[in-house]
């Protein structure tokens, strides 16, 4: 993409109206839909489940971890955000590591990120039909992931606006949740009733051998489970081509982030660990079914399956409209096959929603014939690809911010708070984070597969360049749009 197309782009973008953007997509996200989306990008099966383990790991200092992470999140994503106002378009972080970096980056982020959701999916939808055996054991495991599957995909092929709103009803249900296990939570500690009454306190965080319980190496170990509960807040950034009103909704929504961390994250885990004791608590179970059966409310367990069947529900459908995005994004720089990039009537790229919904089908034979452990594994590849969609958002911030100050493009209208300065502490976090995954004989599993993946990207490359697909080597496509030596 040259210097011109890039302000072409930019100049269409800030123009665009309520209906078609500049994309050819359907401008048919609200501001209540992309808010919700928001909000729901940051509560999933990694606060529901993930955190069981987190906490026996960590024991009260889980919710300091949480806390370190969310302001990280909220560095990066006030990075995107700045880049988004700049110039608001589908394929986002893809895009800006294409204009930043170059395309050969841009090919990768957009290709990496596309196989986030795709193994996300895999392992959203085993688990969303194993929550359904807690009320149905007799159906088949493969016949709940397929009907969730089917039925998701034609969510996704009908319209935006019908993503949309499943979307919104998705995140109403976990909101509520949360919001309800934190004011019962509240009850117990303050009034004393329920079977914990005389055990419930805050001096729970505290006094079983101390914050750090198990050492604040343990505790920094948690990071890396930490970080998958935080995957998908990104995803407002991929809304960006198809929200009504970007300038508006977009810095709305990125803004309420703090809050959502504070209440979703740290006041949720602070309730769960004041009212039963951190030790109570171990890997492979809800700490919030835990919790609440300690507390002896009826139907506890069955509403918090609910919940977390919708939690993956919600994962999975999000994969869906975001895996089509990138593939047609992809397209549209001659770095996937063509056939991705087309619409469908309605507005949606549908052949590229229709390849991520059979492979995630794929994905679901090979979890119900694998071992469980199979799970873990996939998390932890979505976790690696995750960081690496975060890396580049915030060196593409941090370039896009030296631009700006050498004059060659315009300044945002959403200027995140710290600058660059914010971008590189969040990207040495991430780095550390790395770290920790190498450390991690389980989890380093998703560095090797991340390897592979590299390897395949790579060969994917020169086949492009061998066709002729790209611009040969010092052609333009060879070049960042930004000279990062500046």
């Amino acid at each position: 993409m040259t210097s011109e197309q890039v302000a072409s782009r930019t100049a269409e973008a800030g123009t665009a109206g309520n209906g078609a953007s500049e994309e050819g997509y359907e401008r048919g996200l609200g501001s209540r839909q992309v808010q919700m989306i928001a909000i729901g990008g940051a509560i999933g099966v990694g606060l529901f489940m993930g955190a069981g383990a987190n906490i026996a790991k960590a024991g009260p200092s889980i919710i300091l971890m949480y806390a370190l992470a969310g302001v990280i999140i909220f560095f990066i994503m006030r990075a995107l955000g700045e880049l988004l106002l700049y110039r608001p378009v589908s394929g986002s972080f893809a895009e800006y590591a294409r204009e930043f970096l170059g395309p050969f980056f841009g090919y990768v982020t957009g290709w990496t990120y596309w196989l986030m959701w795709v193994v996300t999916g895999m392992a959203e939808l085993t688990a969303a039909a194993i929550y359904i055996h807690f009320w149905f054991p007799a159906i088949p495991q493969w016949v709940s992931a397929l009907v969730f599957l089917v039925v998701l995909f034609g969510v996704n092929l009908i319209s935006v606006k019908l993503f949309g709103e499943v979307e919104f009803w998705f995140s109403m249900v976990k909101v509520t949740a949360i919001i309800g296990m934190i004011v019962i939570g509240l009850g117990v500690l303050t009034l004393g009733f329920s079977q914990v009454g005389d055990t419930a306190s805050v001096s729970n965080l505290w006094s079983h051998h101390g914050i750090f319980p198990n050492g604040i190496g343990s505790s920094l170990m948690t990071l890396q489970g930490v970080m998958f509960a935080y995957l998908a807040v990104e995803l407002v950034g991929v809304t960006a081509g198809e929200s009504e009103n970007p300038e508006k909704t977009l810095p709305k929504a990125i803004n309420t982030l703090p809050w959502r961390i504070i209440v979703f994250y740290v006041g949720a885990l602070t309730v769960i660990l004041s009212v039963v004791k951190w030790t109570e608590f171990s890997e492979g179970e809800s700490p919030f079914v835990h919790a609440f059966s300690e507390i002896g409310i009826p139907l506890a367990a069955g509403i918090v399956n609910f919940v977390v069947l919708t939690a993956a529900l919600s994962s999975c459908n999000s994969g869906m409209y975001s895996t089509g995005r990138m593939l047609r994004d992809l397209a549209a720089n001659q770095e996937a096959p063509q056939v991705f990039g087309k619409l469908n009537a309605r507005k949606t790229p549908a052949v590229g929603i229709a390849l991520s919904v059979t492979l995630m089908g794929i994905g679901v034979v090979l979890n119900y014939v694998v071992p469980e452990k199979a799970f873990a594994y996939v998390t932890s590849v979505a976790t690696a690809a995750g960081i690496w969609t975060w890396m580049m958002i915030l060196v593409s911030h941090i370039l896009y911010r030296r631009a700006v100050k050498a004059g060659r493009l315009s300044a945002s209208s959403f200027p995140a708070p710290g600058g660059a300065a914010f971008s590189w502490v969040a990207l040495l976090f991430l780095v550390f984070v790395t770290g920790l995954i190498a450390y991690d004989s389980e989890a380093r599993v998703s560095l090797y597969v991340g390897a592979g993946w590299a390897v395949v990207l790579g060969i994917g490359w020169l086949v492009l360049r061998s066709r002729g697909t790209l611009p040969g080597p010092g052609g333009q496509a060879d070049r960042p749009l930004v000279d990062s030596t500046k």
